[in-house]
């Protein structure tokens, strides 16, 4: 997605940097600052998700004057290679070009203004030198490493501020995170986030330590704290509407993935139905799903929770088993019965795209309500479930049978 740039460093010369600009050509600006291992394929593949997501990227080189475009990866040579280098950076003179890449990039006429700063490990480290230092809207720093060294420039800390550590970072011990975690202990846009087994480089997917769980639920904070200090903000709500009206309305398949990113997927969790990848949902959308859905369906609301790249929705799906649906029951032939379940949707977003959907629902209660399950045998239970979603006076416990054991010991 990006091209690679030449910045100014301020004193007659430049160095370049990694651009990543938006599909829609505009955005906030995000200076993304590099590990060790310089601006490598894993940075820039960071830098063209941030430009996904809204931003207008620039990462630059740090290394550039011992060497120019390093570019590492993380095998024991590398990381000897990249432990000299950073050993013998002028830790000044990147804070500089920091510095230079953030007026650069304000400079631009992609960037809408406001801009931030997010850095992974001697990048998350110069995050905040950065935030200390300047005047960049929000930073966010994951692994920094020397953070808790330099908190005695906390209080010049103006702007809102993400840290991210791992649990079990060897590199950064938890008297650091919670020294670093008092410093900021008054400033409610300043948290410090811990992530339980997670190592140094959690967020790299091409290293050993990768733990996808705490990737996940850090870059929807980071992108939380993004949106809040500098923008840009969607509609949530009105694009997955879009996208559902093309699913079960126009019945449209390559309409419907035109309102998903490029590469996006889908699960539905019970069955593990979907598709990964534009060609694979396509083929899913347009042959298993939107002819395989029953005619009759409806989509009652119940509740819908919005956050910075999600949304919740939590809806009785209702229907006639009237075709067999290839999705939720495959291989099940038609049985004329009618169904109605809790279903609960997990949609993120990239920008204003989708990125992908988990799809929740009761397959229990649903074979109960075609005949194929018997509830005399099972703790299972039919149409109940999603009655009770909507009367919370139903009497609840019924297939506890040892619930009224229990009254008298209760009224003691």
């Amino acid at each position: 997605m990006g091209q690679w740039i030449a910045v100014a460093d301020g004193a007659g010369d430049t160095f370049d940097a990694y651009l990543a600009v938006p599909a829609s050509g505009s955005g906030p600006g995000l200076v993304l600052l590099q590990e060790i291992f310089g601006v490598n394929a894993h940075i820039r593949a960071m830098a063209d998700l941030y430009a996904e997501e809204g931003y207008v990227v620039l990462a630059p080189d740090l290394f550039w004057r011992q060497q120019r475009r390093v570019e590492l990866g993380y095998g024991e040579a590398d990381r000897a290679a990249a432990m000299a280098l950073y050993g013998a950076l002028d830790i000044a003179g990147a804070v500089a070009d920091a510095k230079a890449t953030l007026a650069a990039l304000r400079a631009r006429v992609e960037c809408t203004g406001r801009a931030g700063v997010l850095g992974y490990c001697l990048g998350g480290r110069l995050a905040y030198m950065l935030a200390a230092r300047s005047d960049v809207d929000v930073a966010i720093a994951y692994y920094g490493g020397g953070i808790h060294t330099m908190l005695d420039e906390a209080a010049a800390v103006a702007c809102p501020m993400v840290f991210h550590f791992g649990e079990r970072d060897a590199h950064i011990q938890p008297p650091a995170v919670q020294a670093i975690a008092a410093a900021f202990a008054g400033r409610a846009d300043a948290p410090v986030f811990v992530y339980p087994g997670a190592d140094h480089g959690f967020n790299c997917s091409e290293r050993a330590s990768f733990d996808k769980a705490a990737s996940l639920m850090a870059h929807s904070r980071s992108i939380a704290a993004l949106r809040q200090a500098i923008g840009p903000v969607y509609d949530l709500s009105a694009l997955w509407e879009r996208h559902t009206a093309l699913e079960f309305g126009a019945r449209d398949a390559k309409a419907t993935m035109g309102t998903m990113v490029a590469e996006p997927y889908v699960n539905h969790i019970p069955t593990m139905t979907g598709g990964v990848g534009y060609a694979d949902l396509l083929r899913f959308y347009q042959h298993h799903f939107i002819p395989k859905t029953p005619a009759d369906t409806r989509l009652v609301p119940v509740s819908r929770t919005i956050g910075a790249d999600r949304i919740v929705d939590e809806m009785l799906f209702c229907f006639t088993h009237d075709i067999e649906i290839d999705w939720m029951l495959p291989g099940v032939p038609p049985s004329g019965r009618y169904v109605e379940i809790p279903l609960v949707a997990i949609i993120r977003f990239r920008g204003d795209k989708l990125y992908n959907e988990h799809i929740y629902w009761d397959q229990a209660s649903v074979l109960v309500q075609i005949g194929l399950l018997d509830p005399k045998l099972l703790p299972v239970a039919g149409i109940e479930t999603a009655r009770k979603l909507l009367d919370e006076a139903l009497p609840s416990n019924t297939l506890m049978r040892v619930w009224e054991s229990s009254a008298a010991r209760a009224a003691e």
